[in-house]
């Protein structure tokens, strides 16, 4: 019961009924004016006028029926000699929500048919139907009769294509907002993935060096217990940002997103999990865009810890090249690997990879001849625009499809 009065309410009742007013009431004024030419109306002209009108609400839900009935109906009525009126108007209507819908062959035919039957009945069947003494109609109203047709399609054809652009235009900017919030998250989980990773990685390290020390060297498990508990506020400092950044995108953040500036502290970070790292510097630094600078801290940042939690090297390198509008990142460690998983997801490499496309920059990574790891980048100082860089990520993606498949064992423990 509740279905059909939802059905039921879906129909066009107002618009219907106003038509079948306007219809009625404009027919009987039209047959009183054409007493002399036409026969008057009576009960068999108002039951076609009322099928007309009735079956257009149908018209959103059976588009077709609804034409090709109202056609049929007025085709009857012209063909039983009642005055031309507002019949045309319901035929009109169902033909425009017939092309607004798509059945535009459907609506054609209609109007078609009717047309052919007004021309049959205004020029060649006339003597055999009513009224009596009927002559043939002047074939100058026909332009008339073609006019009205015409006028009747094109509209609806152009009302057509005006919807069919505005679904267009709807959702093209559905997709566009998918597609940011899509790169939002995106974004979200490589900020988190990164500031996560390298912290546990640290406090994982200090963590084992804190027990293994806790009953013979305490001072040196304080020690380890106090970089956890640096790492672990700095971690907390970060997630609550990216956090506070999620809830409200439109905001500016409370404090800059790191950069190479804080290169020294990931260094004393590294440093506090046993791993020795050297910096060497090329170039002079000019103004790095924040993108840019971001991206290349991050680079850096899960290199280092994958170092810390895959390699046996206590070691690693990082060169720093300023270029002319390019700034070159090369993290090597000389391995070998430990073949220990750590927790690794195996997401890094392909962070590193999103960073870099997203910016329209490039980056490698795999083993190197003698051993070891490398992760080399080249990040761009003026970022691609935003379909550029999509563009870019996309065929990054499909270049490194094969890379990541033979390395994915590396990238868990380079």
């Amino acid at each position: 019961m509740g279905m059909r009065a939802r059905s039921a309410a879906r129909l066009p009742w107002p618009s219907t009924l106003l038509l079948g007013a306007f219809v009625m009431i404009g027919s009987s004024v039209a047959a009183r004016g054409q007493l002399d030419e036409r026969a008057p109306l009576d009960l068999f002209a108002r039951i076609l006028l009322f099928i007309a009108v009735a079956v257009l609400l149908l018209r959103h839900r059976r588009p077709v029926l609804a034409v090709f009935v109202s056609s049929a109906a007025a085709t009857v009525y012209l063909g039983a000699g009642y005055a031309y009126g507002p019949v045309f108007l319901a035929v009109a209507v169902g033909c425009f929500s017939a092309v607004v819908a798509g059945h535009r062959r459907a609506a054609w035919a209609a109007v078609g048919m009717l047309w052919v039957g007004h021309l049959l009945v205004a020029h060649w069947l006339y003597p055999w139907l009513p009224p009596s003494g009927d002559s043939a109609a002047p074939w100058g109203q026909e332009l008339g009769v073609a006019a009205w047709v015409v006028a009747i399609v094109a509209a609806a054809e152009f009302v057509r294509v005006r919807r069919e652009q505005w679904a267009a235009q709807r959702a093209e900017r559905e997709a566009a907002e998918k597609r940011r919030a899509d790169e939002e998250r995106l974004r979200m989980a490589r900020e988190l993935h990164d500031v996560l990773a390298h912290s546990i990685s640290v406090i994982n390290v200090q963590a084992g060096v804190g027990l293994a020390l806790l009953d013979t060297d305490p001072e040196q498990a304080r020690t380890a217990l106090t970089t956890i508990k640096a790492a672990s506020k700095e971690a907390l400092g970060e997630v609550r940002q990216v956090l506070d950044t999620l809830r409200t995108p439109g905001d500016a953040p409370r404090a800059p997103a790191p950069g190479l500036d804080r290169l020294p502290e990931l260094v004393d970070q590294a440093s506090s999990a046993g791993l020795i790292v050297t910096v060497e510097t090329d170039g002079i630094r000019n103004a790095v865009p924040p993108g840019t600078d971001l991206a290349a801290f991050r680079i850096v940042q899960e290199a280092l810890t994958n170092v810390v939690r895959h390699s046996g090297s206590r070691s690693a390198r990082v060169r720093i090249g300023y270029g002319t509008g390019r700034i070159r990142l090369r993290i090597d460690d000389e391995g070998p690997a430990t073949g220990s998983e750590a927790g690794g997801s195996g997401n890094g490499l392909a962070g590193m990879r999103e960073r870099a496309a997203a910016l329209g920059g490039t980056i490698e990574a795999g083993p190197r001849p003698d051993g070891g790891f490398r992760v080399r980048a080249e990040l761009p100082l003026h970022p691609e625009s935003p379909e550029g860089a999509a563009q870019h990520a996309t065929e990054d993606t499909a270049q490194h499809a094969t890379e990541d498949t033979v390395h994915h064992t590396t990238e868990e423990a380079p």
